[in-house]
């Protein structure tokens, strides 16, 4: 009886141990053909074996690598395999959605990859990762795997701190970090709870959901005005001071103009120069010089700070300049490319100081027509600062100091412009919000920014000056070799969005024209002009922008399709964009008969100044939406008209009429139907009643409430 209970748990012990190798691989088989999207490791694969003892286990792994090395699996990271399909493998980018779950956008396939949450695998938004796709498809569309992070897009996260007895936790502000971050109570850095701070990842191990890291940044208590602008930047990965150490090169940088540096120089201290800036700016980068010629000829001066005298290649303040790459502008602030010394004192162009610098100069006739350009570096030294308001002033009334050259000016400048629209150029000139705010920085107040004449005068010749610089370099002449340079380039706009949007501006009994190129923009343009003072006009601005390609920096001229201009680039803001200084050392070394400089290490560059610019504009955005938040919370409970901007599965956004603060009144507060999203009417449907809401319907709504923390205003319909 003893004998057969032992060879009775023997047998049972044997179910794991009498596996032999060949069962091993035709019951890993077998896991895998179940469901060939699925990645195991050896430690899974043995509890769906249900395999208890380590020797077994040990046999299990030892078979996943040699059906790998056979080629019968794909070991997609380590440890962890998979069925070998007809699969392949892309390298893209993470769009994280709100669900979890994320799409890769890839140059590899001109399909977007979907990952399901339990395959990212730690990847997120924006990461730069390898995917392994699946061979065959999966709910109708194509799905991957993460297999490998090449390169994290950041790895610092504000949030606010959560403080126990044990641990802490930073709970991220944006949904495109949706796990919360363990922190050490040691590595809090004097945090208290309720405190935002930034949090670093400082380890993810495979087998923790949460990455553990460190407080690198204590911000400060929420809902203070500093502490919310701090995190604005930091959430982009954006700087709000300069190390020290940059700070410390331009003190030393003198302010004295050596004899020397002026006899290099063309002079143009004599001749009538101003600027036209905000009342408010501090840097001013560009002046006009105006001159009559012997012919009767405008002799036009653009001149703009020469940055480039001062922040010399390989210093520090040169690359922090890169690594800035842009000034960013949020509602009470800016945060400079450059330290003040350089961008308020040495580089700007103050009145009634000598300044260097880096000038296009033209020959124009009474129809604004060129008969002569030259470029190269000058010094100046300006006659008088005007704000906008006060040389519109001078152009309304033909009255005031410099009357004659802003209004001469002013005449050229019309020329241009109606030249420029008659060539193809689109007229998009939406009004900024602005806001008034108090010694607190707290927003009482909010108006728009108007486009009037004294903004255009300017616009126009410095657009003149962007692209006359681009053709003086861009075009061959007849040369075998066109010379690198960055150009500032717009592609035209994509065919399915510009349908789309000719498709939703048809409810509103408008039409575009898309057979050409010209076309488009002129049929736009009339589209502009006819939906002016129309509720539908936000909305209609809106989606005909989104239609377009955005602008970038590039060594590959594509031309600038919203301005009609075959060579376009940025001269005229050295002090606020490092794109500018990289075309003036471009142009100083070929004005100097030098060599074409390197493509690829320029369209680095150019590729890392988009990249930037497109961070300080959503931190822009996100400080407009902030200070509307807490400008609408005195307004809680009240009413306000409104249009609907924008459409979605979750509800309908609202933009007040008066103050273009933003809102969305949630779906399942419309009580009166069960309301479905119809994507290509851009509206939300009822089922039983039809009613529908859609972009450009006028709306009452009461604001519900104002979260500062969210940036978020929610709305009910009245």
């Amino acid at each position: 009886m003893s004998k057969n209970k032992k060879r009775t748990a023997s047998n049972k012990k044997g179910d794991n141990a009498t596996f032999n190798r060949a069962d091993i691989m035709n019951k890993i088989h077998s896991v895998f053909n179940e469901d060939s999207t699925r990645s195991l490791n050896y430690k899974q694969l043995g509890k769906l074996l249900h395999v208890k003892d380590n020797n077994t286990s040990r046999l299990i792994n030892s078979c996943l690598v040699e059906m790998a090395k056979k080629g019968e699996l794909v070991e997609i990271y380590r440890g962890k395999f998979k069925l070998k399909t007809q699969g392949a493998y892309i390298t893209g980018k993470v769009d994280l959605t709100a669900k979890g779950s994320a799409y890769i956008v890839s140059d590899d396939t001109d399909k977007d990859v979907f990952i399901a949450a339990k395959n990212l695998h730690h990847a997120l938004h924006d990461d730069l990762v390898k995917v392994y796709v699946f061979a065959q498809k999966m709910r109708n569309h194509v799905e991957g795997e993460v297999v490998e992070i090449i390169k994290r897009k950041k790895d610092t996260f504000v949030g606010i701190i959560e403080v126990s007895n044990h641990f802490a936790f930073l709970v991220p502000e944006r949904n495109s970090m949706p796990y919360d971050i363990f922190i050490p109570l040691e590595r809090l850095k004097d945090a208290k709870s309720g405190m935002k701070a930034i949090a670093k990842i400082v380890e993810w191990p495979d087998t923790h959901k949460n990455p553990i890291g460190e407080i690198i940044e204590v911000l400060g208590m929420p809902g203070e005005n500093d502490v919310e602008m701090h995190a604005i930047l930091a959430e982009f990965g954006l700087p709000y001071e300069f190390p020290k150490r940059v700070l410390e090169a331009a003190e030393k940088i003198p302010e004295e103009i050596t004899k020397e540096e002026i006899n290099k120089r063309r002079d143009f201290r004599n001749v009538s120069t101003f600027t036209i800036d905000p009342f408010d700016a501090k840097d001013f980068d560009d002046a006009l010089s105006y001159k009559v010629l012997d012919n009767g000829h405008i002799e036009v001066g653009i001149h703009i700070a020469d940055v480039t005298h001062y922040v010399r290649p390989n210093t520090i303040l040169e690359k922090e300049a890169y690594e800035r790459a842009t000034s960013v502008y949020l509602v009470d602030r800016v945060v400079p490319m450059l330290p003040e010394r350089l961008s308020n004192l040495i580089c700007s162009l103050r009145p009634n100081e000598e300044k260097l610098c880096f000038s296009a100069v033209f020959e124009l006739d009474e129809k604004a027509h060129i008969r002569n350009q030259w470029f190269g570096k000058t010094i100046i030294n300006s006659d008088r600062r005007f704000s906008y308001e006060e040389a519109q002033e001078v152009i309304e009334t033909g009255e005031g100091e410099l009357k004659e050259e802003i209004l001469s000016l002013q005449e050229l400048a019309v020329k241009l412009r109606k030249q420029r629209f008659s060539d193809g150029s689109i007229a998009f000139e939406r009004s900024e919000v602005k806001f008034e705010l108090n010694e607190k920085a707290e927003p009482i107040g909010v108006y728009l920014k108007e486009n009037k004449a004294s903004n255009q005068l300017i616009e126009e010749f410095m657009l003149l000056a962007n692209r006359k610089v681009a053709e003086f370099i861009g075009k061959a002449d007849g040369k075998k070799t066109v010379k690198t340079f960055v150009y500032r380039v717009h592609d035209e706009p994509n065919k399915e969005k510009l349908g789309a949007f000719a498709y939703f501006i048809k409810r509103f009994g408008y039409t575009i024209q898309t057979k050409s190129a010209k076309a488009i923009a002129s049929s736009i343009n009339q589209l502009l002009v006819d939906v002016h003072g129309k509720n539908e006009q936000t909305v209609v601005e809106t989606l005909a922008i989104r239609t377009m390609a955005k602008a970038e920096y590039s060594t590959v001229n594509l031309g600038h399709y919203g301005l009609s201009f075959d060579f376009y680039s940025h001269f005229t803001s050295p002090i606020r964009r490092y794109p500018d200084m990289m075309v003036h050392r471009m142009l100083d070394h070929y004005l100097a008969g030098g060599k074409s400089f390197s493509q690829e290490n320029y369209e680095v560059m150019c590729k890392h100044s988009s990249e930037m610019e497109q961070l300080s504009s959503n931190a822009e955005r996100q400080s407009i939406k902030y200070k509307q938040v807490e400008f609408m919370k005195e307004n809680v409970g009240k009413e306000f008209k409104g249009v609907i901007s924008g459409v979605t599965q979750w509800g309908i956004y609202v933009e007040l009429i008066d103050s273009k603060c933003e809102g969305m009144v949630p779906v399942r507060t419309i009580t009166d139907d069960f309301y479905e999203f119809d994507q290509a009417e851009f509206a939300l449907i009822g089922q039983r009643t039809k009613n529908r809401y859609t972009m450009g319907d006028d709306v009452e709504i009461r604001v519900v409430s104002a979260n500062l923390a969210k940036k978020q205003l929610d709305f009910e319909l009245v």
